[in-house]
C-alpha cells in the first residue's frame, strides 16, 4: 500500500507539471501578435535566346484583411535598378500574372514579383506586403 501512495503522488506531480506547461504555452501563444500570412512565387526559364520570346508567371496571395491585392512584375538587367514591367488590376483574392518577355542582347535578366496591398482601387500609396525570390534568365 505504501508503494501505491508514492506512485500516486508522483503521477499527480507529473500531471500538475504537464497542466502547468500547457497553461504557460497557451498564455504565451495568446500574447504573440498575429501576422498575416502570404506568399509570392515566380517562375521563368533558366535560359533564353536573343530575340526569342519567353514566359514569366507569378502568383501572389495574402490573408491580410482590409486590403485589395495587386501583383507587379519587376525586371532589371545587370546592375541597373528595378523597374516595373507589368501589374495586375486590384483584386480581393490572390493575384496571378503571366507576362512575355524577350531580350535584344546577351546577358542576364533578373525578375521578381511584388505583392502590394491597396485600400481602394485608386489608392496612390500601396503597401508592399511580400516579394518573391529573384529568378535569373541567362540570355544567349
Amino acid at each position: 500500500m505504501i508503494r501505491t501512495e508514492k506512485s500516486g503522488t508522483r503521477a499527480r506531480g507529473v500531471r500538475a507539471a504537464v497542466i502547468g506547461a500547457l497553461g504557460l504555452a497557451a498564455v504565451t501563444l495568446a500574447a504573440v501578435p498575429a501576422f498575416a500570412k502570404g506568399d509570392v512565387d515566380i517562375t521563368a526559364p533558366r535560359t533564353a535566346h536573343v530575340g526569342k520570346t519567353f514566359t514569366i508567371t507569378a502568383h501572389g496571395d495574402d490573408d491580410s484583411a482590409g486590403y485589395l491585392h495587386q501583383l507587379c512584375l519587376e525586371e532589371r538587367a545587370g546592375k541597373q535598378p528595378w523597374h516595373q514591367e507589368n501589374c495586375t488590376t486590384a483584386a480581393k483574392a490572390g493575384a496571378r500574372l503571366t507576362s512575355h518577355g524577350s531580350a535584344a542582347h546577351r546577358g542576364d535578366l533578373q525578375f521578381r514579383a511584388v505583392l502590394y496591398g491597396l485600400k481602394g482601387k485608386h489608392d496612390r500609396h500601396p503597401v508592399r506586403l511580400h516579394a518573391s525570390d529573384v529568378v535569373t534568365v541567362h540570355v544567349r
